[in-house]
């Protein structure tokens, strides 16, 4: 194996002030997730979603403004996802597998996405790590998306207490 072919990975945390039970449910609803997942200048439509191991889901995230520079992987505003559920151990992790949907083989391989709940005082840790992240995704890009998915998720979660 050459270091090119070398995948990293990327890995951001947050402690929100919501049970474990709350924010595992926002990981498994459909509507939550079209809300919360996308980063900031972006929104997400979920297309195909069976909230099970071994489920499917589609989702499409769409830049508000493709204008500014910003392009999509699918096409020139838009992310398509295909994702398959690995593991859900109820309010304490969701493992997940992705493939971007896109012609440009710097977004190719399947990326696995692994969301820990760790209940703590007054709350959750939830961590996200991205593991064979594809070379196309920047790491300063995938930050800056990881820190604002998870502030959206503390501000979904922490304001629909209910999940």
């Amino acid at each position: 194996m050459t270091n090119g072919s070398l995948r990293r990975t990327d890995s951001a945390e947050r402690v929100i002030a919501a049970s474990a039970q709350v924010i595992y449910l926002a990981l498994l609803d459909p509507q939550a997730v079209a809300r919360w997942l996308p980063p900031e200048g972006m929104t997400g439509q979920v297309h195909a979603f069976e909230a099970k191991e071994g489920g499917r889901y589609r989702m499409a995230l769409v830049y508000d403004k493709p204008e500014q520079g910003n392009s999509g992987k699918t096409s020139e505003q838009t992310d398509i996802v295909e994702g398959r559920f690995v593991e859900l151990r109820p309010n304490e992790r969701v493992v997940q597998q992705v493939e971007f949907e896109s012609e440009d083989p710097a977004f190719a391989g399947t990326m696995t996405i692994t969301w820990a709940l760790e209940p703590i005082n007054g709350g959750t840790r939830v961590r996200v790590a991205c593991a064979n992240v594809p070379e196309g995704i920047s790491r300063e890009d995938h930050e800056v998306g990881l820190s604002s998915t998870l502030a959206n998720l503390a501000d979904f979660t922490e304001r629909n207490p209910v999940g």
